[in-house]
């Protein structure tokens, strides 16, 4: 199993990376973590190997912590190499514990520019354009709010662009409009809903970065997964990524936690080889 892909062609990047979304609370509506934890993490992820760090300006708690601001603290300046993914599209009020509607095409530029301060850095990586919550992906097109993405990528302020919570019609429209680098869809081993677009992103070397990829708000408790990590002396966890990894060569896992064990445990993932039959007993 290769352990990197390129980026959009030209970021070579571990295929297991690190997501910011429970640096700033673990739980929804739950208190606010503790920031020197959630900075010791980041820097020990960055020396377990770690260089693709997914997150977005709206990862943030009431009381004021936040991920964009965490993750300065811990890695400015940036080391050589460090891919950092953001999203933009979801609005989140003054006290709403989750983003509650969309910023419309006209408030992008300003979106992206709050990640560029918050994050300080001169140009995104990788930016997705996220339209819709957590329901299943609609075909509302995107068509106008990707374009606004595509100048700011012409302007030098964006290298790349995704899409998150979309469906196979709305990634073709976007395509049409600027090349797309990843998708960031609801996916893991016990929840494979979205093979067609995963085939599509294979096909054309499209990086696809699961969010939820330890199943959401709680560990599964999937017969399947628990006696292939009995098999192999494994977590759950470990398996959950494993699994992800060894699906396809364009699946990027960024799991996120506010724990260092957890942190350890997850990147220890990346080296739990699973036996085609491991992976047959997965599937069924």
């Amino acid at each position: 199993m290769t352990r990197h892909f390129d980026l959009g062609g030209d970021l070579r990047i571990s295929r297991m990376g690190f997501g910011a979304m429970r640096l700033p609370v673990s739980t929804l509506g739950g208190p606010p973590n503790d920031r020197d934890i959630g900075i010791k993490i980041l820097q020990r992820a960055v020396e377990l190997g770690v260089d693709h760090v997914d997150t977005a300006a709206f990862y943030y708690h009431q009381d004021g912590l936040a991920a964009n601001e965490m993750i300065r603290a811990a890695l400015a300046p940036y080391p050589p190499g460090l891919v950092i993914a953001t999203k933009v599209g979801p609005y989140r009020g003054p006290g709403d514990p989750m983003p509650t509607g969309q910023v419309p095409a006209s408030g992008l530029r300003a979106e992206v520019e709050r990640n560029l301060t918050e994050l300080g850095l001169d140009r995104l990586d990788l930016v997705y354009l996220r339209p819709g919550g957590l329901e299943a992906p609609s075909e509302e097109p995107v068509g106008e709010r990707f374009a606004v993405l595509a100048g700011l990528r012409e302007e030098g302020l964006i290298r790349h662009l995704g899409l998150s919570h979309v469906s196979h019609a709305q990634l073709e429209e976007a395509r049409r409009i600027a090349p797309v680098a990843a998708v960031q869809n609801r996916f893991d081993v016990t929840l494979p809903q979205d093979t067609e677009l995963l085939a599509a992103c294979e096909r054309d070397r499209i990086a696809y970065a699961p969010y939820f990829p330890l199943g959401g708000f709680g560990i599964p408790d999937d017969a399947r997964v628990n006696a292939v990590a009995a098999r192999h002396g494994a977590t759950v966890p470990q398996v959950l990524l494993a699994g992800l990894l060894a699906l396809s060569p364009v699946m990027l896992a960024i799991p996120g936690t506010g724990s260092p064990a957890h942190l350890e445990e997850n990147v220890a993932a990346a080296d739990l080889a699973l036996a085609p039959e491991d992976l047959d007993a997965l599937k069924r």
